[in-house]
């Protein structure tokens, strides 16, 4: 599924976080608690260098809350790293985050310095709704559409924090198809960019082996299909998905099923495990080794070639 995703906007956001990032003493990442490793952006890590990180793994009472255990419990065998479950829902969650800044760069506090914070994520991930939540008025602008944050902006909290917001930088280039398809699933990408009866298949393919019991359950049906045609089916004659002769609206079936995930409706399922993203990582490494590779193969038959030379 190629998705172009990478406005000229979010290419500005880098340079402006690469610059920023000096003055910065700890990294707010917001993932999204359903899936952590396809809506991490690689770049954090190699931008923020050896700056401690808080992960805050948002939208948590919509995932699988064993998924997301593992998965703190995964991202904090990195060095400098701490996660946290969070839900948007849920103020008082989010207004713990000032005292764990505190605790992880206890340094800033001693000599009554401003610990300065940069907070970072995937568009539509909240991100605006925790800053708003942690400022106690609207600053940041929120909305369902991806991408709304556009430019940097720098907020003093008034309790010893000052947040740097940062426009919502989606990876520049995505080497997984599957993590395209994850969050095409949970909204990130706009639904304008995407086939959703080709998102909705994934999904479906990946609820009748991990929650099959939840899908049943929503949808009353008593024998699981095999495949995920046949489960979009299922959903489309259970809602009454129906064209002119009875034929299952494969466009509504794909909606009704995409929608009811992403609020919740089916169940707190999450998208992704830890085990997965490590087998993903060494397929994507192995892509990524071989596409250099052939970047570099061209490279040297085109200066072969502006030499006169010729491979024989």
């Amino acid at each position: 599924m190629a998705i172009q995703w990478y406005p000229g906007h979010m290419h500005k956001a880098r340079k402006e976080i690469e610059e920023v990032m000096p003055q910065v003493d700890l990294v707010i990442e917001v993932l999204d608690a359903r899936i952590p490793y396809s809506s991490e952006n690689p770049m954090v890590q190699t931008l923020r260098g050896d700056k401690p990180c808080i992960k805050l793994l948002n939208k948590s009472d919509l995932a699988d809350p064993e998924t997301t255990q593992a998965w703190i419990e995964y991202l904090e065998q990195e060095q400098g790293v701490r996660a946290m479950a969070i839900t948007t829902l849920q103020a008082g969650q989010v207004k713990k985050i000032p005292d764990l800044c505190r605790k992880f760069v206890p340094g800033r506090d001693k000599i009554e310095k401003d610990i300065r914070t940069m907070i970072m994520g995937i568009p539509n991930v909240g991100k605006s709704t925790i800053i708003n939540t942690l400022a106690g008025r609207m600053i940041a602008k929120t909305g369902n559409e991806p991408a709304v944050t556009k430019t940097q902006q720098r907020i003093n909290l008034k309790n010893g924090i000052v947040l740097s917001d940062t426009p919502g930088i989606l990876w520049p280039k995505v080497d997984n198809e599957k993590s395209s398809y994850r969050l095409a699933v949970t909204g990130a990408i706009k639904d304008t960019a995407m086939e959703y009866e080709d998102v909705a298949m994934f999904a479906a393919e990946y609820f009748l082996t991990a929650y099959p019991e939840a899908i049943a359950e929503r949808y009353k049906i008593k024998q699981m299909p095999n495949t995920d045609i046949e489960l979009l089916e299922a959903i489309g004659r259970n809602r009454g998905a129906l064209r002119p002769g009875g034929r299952i609206d494969l466009h509504k079936a794909s909606e009704v099923l995409l929608h009811e995930f992403r609020a919740g409706r089916i169940g707190q399922l999450s998208l992704e495990t830890p085990e997965m993203a490590e087998i993903e990582k060494i397929e994507v490494a192995k892509l990524l080794a071989e596409k250099q590779a052939k970047e570099e193969a061209r490279k040297e038959q085109e200066s072969l070639k502006r030499s006169g030379k010729r491979f024989s």
